[in-house]
């Protein structure tokens, strides 16, 4: 048996890999939003930094792309307060949870 070698992965792809990588700037873009727009959900606590303190440090994981996106649809679709839309998200996030655990269970 031959000792195997460590697989080497590029610094570019470890922040891909990274579940805190999306930029402020990466998470608008994804969502199709102003970065204004995602300071203002992040100081009014509808969207949580998984990391970083100031704008310019602030790193969000991937999940936080697909709520944000929600948040964004359901605020044009409903003209929704921000708040309003954080809580319908939660929900649908809550009812997918469930829904995982009730196949996991076999029901």
């Amino acid at each position: 048996m031959s000792p195997t070698t460590p697989t080497l992965v590029p610094a570019e792809l470890v922040e891909l890999l990274d579940d805190a990588a999306l930029t402020l700037h990466e998470l608008a873009q994804g969502c199709s939003v102003t970065p204004e727009w995602v300071h203002v959900h992040v100081e009014a606590g509808v969207l949580i930094p998984a990391r970083g303190s100031q704008a310019t440090e602030w790193r969000f994981a991937i999940a936080t792309l697909t709520r944000a996106r929600r948040i964004a649809e359901l605020e044009y679709t409903y003209d929704a307060d921000p708040q309003l839309a954080a809580l319908a998200t939660d929900l649908m996030e809550e009812v997918a949870q469930l829904r995982r655990q009730l196949v996991l269970l076999g029901g």
